[in-house]
């Protein structure tokens, strides 16, 4: 194995970490469970590190392989909630931005469009990426987010006129 490529693999992880976990947990609401997905993760793509054709796509790779193990462990647990309000706000509080009308406008939001804009604006993928880690067209990522901002803008007007009377 590309020591250089282990030592970039471990690094990330190490760096990312509650990233990582916050990202499971909004998928299995259940702390072991997201410390089982995230270790999970982690030794797949230990496993998988070899075919990472471009170590700069690391993060898109190893967050697919996160969505996709939460997803797997959803199936067997027989869940289907995904994304939850409180993970999601916990991962917004992480990002420097932390404003109180975005998080509850984003709490707002659908499902299918909170996750477009947790993966694309407060973990910072790009929006290919994101596309990738949903499974879902670029040109459905591109209408979620485009619909899920205009929806966030509508809201956080709506709260600046509560307050400004």
């Amino acid at each position: 194995m590309n020591e250089e490529l282990e030592d970039a693999f471990i690094t990330f992880i190490r760096t990312q970490q509650m990233s990582l976990y916050l990202l499971a947990y909004s998928y299995t609401k259940n702390e072991q469970d997201a410390l089982d997905v995230v270790q999970d993760s982690i030794q797949k793509g230990w496993l998988a590190i070899e075919r990472l054709t471009n170590r700069e796509h690391m993060k898109s790779w190893f967050y697919t392989i996160l969505v996709r193990t939460a997803i797997d462990l959803l199936r067997k647990h027989k869940r289907v909630e995904l994304i939850g309000d409180d993970a999601l706000l916990q991962l917004s509080e992480l990002d420097t931005y932390r404003n109180l009308d975005l998080q509850q406008a984003l709490h707002h939001l659908p499902l299918q469009l909170r996750e477009v804009i947790v993966l694309r604006y407060f973990e910072d993928l790009k929006i290919e990426d994101v596309a990738s880690i949903l499974t879902i067209p670029l040109s459905t990522a591109k209408s979620r987010l485009y619909k899920a901002l205009k929806l966030l803008k509508i809201e956080l007007e709506m709260e600046e006129d509560l307050v400004n009377g």
